[in-house]
């Protein structure tokens, strides 16, 4: 069984919750801190021993395949200047051994879709696919990388799994199965974006997976589902039929980028991790939640 050695990462969407911040910007370049979602997205699998990077795109999405290429104008400024820690910072986007591949996704037909489009480069081999939206913040070891422990051992696709409310339910694909222990479910089901009355459960798909490259077979054949779009889940629900699936719950928290409650709360929580900012933001916030507190007591004594 091969290892995962390649990552697809689908970023061909408009992002239209985000507009206008998003009408000439890909939702994938927004920031969190000091850095663009895709890049965390590219660390973490890099970090899972990905080496090469498969990018499905679309129009104005220029910008990506910008932040991955050398940027010879700037760093020869940098060095001019001797911003030494600067032009380290740029040069070490992506390690040297890692290679990035862009392929434009010609129309907007969904994730199935848009995975379908890496066929000619997965070639064949076990694969992941990372959503850069759903930003994963971990404590020990990268999402990813707890998945291809799994894989290792499993060595049969893997769905990145957590478990939500029932009222929100109707937002993912949701899984169906036995648990094989904790943590771990041996799949017999899925459906995506179910309504509450008909989820077989609460454990959700999130932007985590790694797959076979029998799914390959299925999105060929997979009609358009849920949306009008050809969906990963409905492929990967023909390919139970034949294989083995499981679903992992990771460790870590997830943040959901693709809202702009999501998108805000990451940016709170990482920049009081943030190594330079860390430690001021915090006192910002204490001193802000003070004077907010102040302001509601305020308010009850005039009432």
């Amino acid at each position: 069984m091969k290892s995962i050695k390649k990552a697809v990462f689908p970023v061909a969407g408009m992002g239209t919750r985000f507009l206008p911040a998003t009408k000439a910007n890909p939702k994938e370049m927004l920031p969190v801190v000091d850095k663009p979602l895709i890049q965390y997205a590219a660390e973490e699998a890099v970090a899972a021993g990905v080496d090469t990077l498969i990018f499905v795109t679309g129009r104005n999405k220029r910008s990506i395949e910008d932040h991955f290429d050398t940027a010879y104008e700037m760093e020869r400024e940098l060095e001019a200047k001797g911003k030494k820690e600067m032009l380290e910072v740029l040069r070490g986007i992506l390690p040297k051994h890692v290679n990035c591949v862009f392929i434009r996704q010609s129309e907007a037909l969904g994730l199935g879709h848009a995975v379908l489009c890496a066929k000619p480069v997965v070639n064949g081999d076990p694969f992941a696919v990372i959503l850069a939206d759903d930003l994963i913040n971990f404590s020990a070891k990268p999402c990813l990388s707890q998945m291809v422990d799994v894989f290792n051992y499993q060595h049969c696709s893997i769905l990145g799994t957590q478990t939500v409310d029932k009222k929100h339910v109707s937002s993912y694909g949701i899984v169906d199965g036995t648990e094989v222990k904790p943590g771990l479910m041996e799949v017999s089901g899925i459906v995506e974006k179910p309504d509450i009355k008909d989820a077989p459960s609460t454990t959700a798909v999130v932007g985590r997976y790694i797959l076979m490259p029998q799914i390959f077979e299925k999105l060929e054949t997979t009609k358009r589902g849920a949306g009008g779009e050809i969906q990963l889940t409905d492929a990967i629900a023909q390919l139970l039929q034949e294989q083995r699936v499981l679903s992992y719950t990771f460790e870590g928290k997830r943040f959901d980028c693709g809202s702009k409650l999501g998108y805000l709360k990451a940016q709170v929580e990482f920049a009081l991790e943030h190594e330079e900012v860390g430690s001021k933001f915090r006192e910002y916030l204490e001193e802000l939640t003070a004077v907010e507190k102040k302001k509601v007591v305020n308010m009850r004594k005039k009432t």
